[in-house]
């Protein structure tokens, strides 16, 4: 069952580390206008439903790594309706 917890970190940490330079990239530039905020919602709301089955089942990687996603993806939502809504766009 460890092994398999290994490969949920392994996993969980890759896609955590993915959002990182978006998020980066959106407060450095100040604009978000090419984030889509339909994407966003579906997606916090899809690792929040992991986090919550992870949380279920008790596997530890699952519920860990939503849980860090999630705090990731609100970032990025915040910087969306901060710096992407007021300038027209309102995604897609």
């Amino acid at each position: 069952m460890l092994q398999i917890e290994i490969i949920g970190f392994a996993a969980g940490l890759c896609l955590a580390i993915g959002l990182v330079p978006q998020i980066l990239r959106v407060w450095r530039l100040k604009s978000a206008q090419e984030i889509s905020l339909s994407f966003n919602l579906l997606y916090l709301t899809g690792t929040t439903l992991w986090l919550v089955y992870g949380l279920f089942i008790g596997s530890i990687s699952l519920a860990v790594w939503n849980g860090v996603n999630d705090v990731l993806l609100i970032l990025l939502l915040a910087a969306k309706l901060k710096y992407g809504m007021n300038r027209g766009t309102h995604g897609s």
